[in-house]
């Protein structure tokens, strides 16, 4: 044996030792229960080196296992996710104490992977600092201008659900996907705030712009695009993180389009919308580094999205337990018709349709369409319920456990419209009702999706009787959730017949 060969053997067995030790070495970290200094951490499944807990996770609804992991480690525990640490917060109170108590604490926002490479630190979802500050003050302020919460904003959303209506009585009473009609409407409501007017449903510029923010909805709750999140090193190359970076170019350039048109014909006395408002303080001289193109072309495709996806999944989800529960929607009916009549329906009218309402949030609490909130991230080390827990980690705090925590509905995870009465059959508000999330990083929309779910809801439940498909029974409608960023209905069909 030649020296060189003896070289070679001795290189690969010391590289095989100190590959072994380094693994060791992350492994112990990882499973230790105390930081550095020996506070201890929140505790948690023993993760494997480089994997984590991933062997552990459903990555098709991986909160259905940190809600099992809650109950065996309580509210606040850590999860691997890859060599991602992860602390978790589950039920009620351990999540208002986060997000509303403390939310100075728990304030920043942890942006995924491909959300980073797309949005680099601009909009009002995955930014952070100064820039997220000015830019959300900027948006609540127009929207309000433009009507959000106001009889302006009614009335654009009274006129869409018009549309909707001839939309849906086109298909005569037989079985459709009710996914298309109803995010072509939701959409309309946030164009007519952002570009400053709606779109015709058969507009192919408008109807692909809102199927490829569907679709890239869609591939973020993929599993490979999970992946991709964890180990971006190493699956760089993988076929869904293309497809939604090339949709998403597609959606820029076609925003850029619409900026330069609207840019044409701008008058700065008489803006139509949240671009023309931006593009107003972008001329007016006033030096400001935030109010760039970037951040405006990624806060109007967060707008878009975010004002799309949540309020059309919970009207799908809505319409799909109107369907698999008739004599709920027959008690909706009949207050709609005793109210109501044949006028059209008025935000105003709320009070007076406290079945109505119950049965809107109940939805959205059964449904619990938004499982986790979008990552949050510490901004200092500190104690929290007597864990210490370092600055920068990464934190999910699990909406799903707090609209079905136990402690707090009487009967979780079934529909049950009562949870939202009382024993007067009066609308009661419940502090547990979390969909939007709560304290800085709540949703800015908040009051817009709110009163787009009880016109459109209210609007369709008052004009179409809803049905499963012919040969399907009421008992055999899919009630399980498909993930993606949203938690959506499993595919199906309904038949909408007209009472009118």
């Amino acid at each position: 044996m030649g020296l060189v060969d003896v070289f070679l053997q001795s290189f690969s067995f010391v590289s095989f030792l100190g590959t072994l030790a380094v693994l060791l070495l992350i492994y112990l970290l990882l499973t230790s229960s105390f930081s550095s200094d020996g506070r201890k951490e929140p505790p948690g499944p023993t993760p494997l080196p480089l994997l984590g807990n991933l062997l552990q996770l459903d990555l098709q609804r991986p909160h259905n296992t940190l809600m099992k992991f809650s109950k065996k480690y309580g509210s606040v525990f850590t999860v691997y996710f890859g060599p991602k640490k992860v602390v978790v917060l589950a039920g009620y109170k351990t999540v208002k104490e986060a997000l509303v108590t403390r939310d100075e604490d728990f304030g920043e926002r942890e942006p995924m992977q491909i959300m980073n490479e797309f949005s680099q630190g601009h909009g009002i979802v995955w930014s952070n600092g100064d820039l997220w500050k000015e830019t959300r003050l900027f948006v609540l302020t127009n929207l309000r201008d433009f009507g959000m919460g106001k009889r302006a904003c009614e009335d654009k959303i009274t006129d869409e659900s018009q549309h909707l209506m001839e939309l849906i009585n086109a298909f005569k009473g037989e079985a459709f996907d009710t996914t298309q009609p109803l995010n072509y409407a939701v959409s309309n409501i946030i164009c007519s705030m952002v570009y400053g007017s709606r779109f015709e449903y058969d507009d192919p510029e408008f109807t692909s712009l809102v199927d490829r923010v569907n679709r890239n909805n869609q591939l973020m709750g993929s599993i490979s695009i999970q992946i991709y999140n964890l180990f971006p090193w190493l699956c760089q190359w993988i076929a869904n993180r293309k497809k939604f970076h090339n949709m998403a170019l597609a959606t820029k350039k076609k925003n850029l389009e619409f900026f330069s048109h609207l840019k044409e014909t701008l008058n700065p006395q008489m803006c139509r919308g949240l671009v023309d408002a931006f593009l107003v303080r972008q001329e007016s001289g006033i030096t400001n580094r935030h109010f760039n193109d970037t951040n405006l072309l990624i806060t109007v495709m967060n707008l878009f999205a975010a004002g799309t996806e949540t309020t059309a999944t919970t009207l799908r989800w809505g319409l799909l337990f109107m369907a698999r529960y008739p004599k709920i929607q027959d008690q909706v009916q009949v207050e709609l018709s005793n109210v109501i009549g044949d006028r059209q329906v008025r935000v105003a009218d709320r009070k007076n349709l406290p079945f109505t309402d119950a049965v809107i949030h109940e939805t959205q609490r059964l449904a619990s369409i938004l499982p986790a909130a979008v990552p949050h991230r510490t901004t200092r080390d500190i104690t929290f319920q007597g864990h210490f827990i370092k600055k920068g980690t990464t934190v999910y705090p699990l909406l799903t456990s707090v609209l079905h925590d136990a402690s707090e509905w009487e009967k979780p995870h079934t529909f049950h419209p009562a949870h939202f009465l009382d024993k007067d059959n009066k609308f009661v508000k419940r502090d547990a009702f979390m969909p939007f999330s709560a304290g800085q990083r709540i949703c800015l929309g908040e009051s817009l999706a709110r009163m787009e779910l009880f016109i459109f809801f209210s609007t369709l439940l008052q004009h179409f009787r809803f049905t499963p498909a012919p040969g399907v029974t009421e008992e055999e409608l899919d009630l399980t959730p498909r993930m993606a960023i949203t938690l959506v209905p499993s595919p199906h069909k309904l038949c909408a017949v007209s009472q009118m």
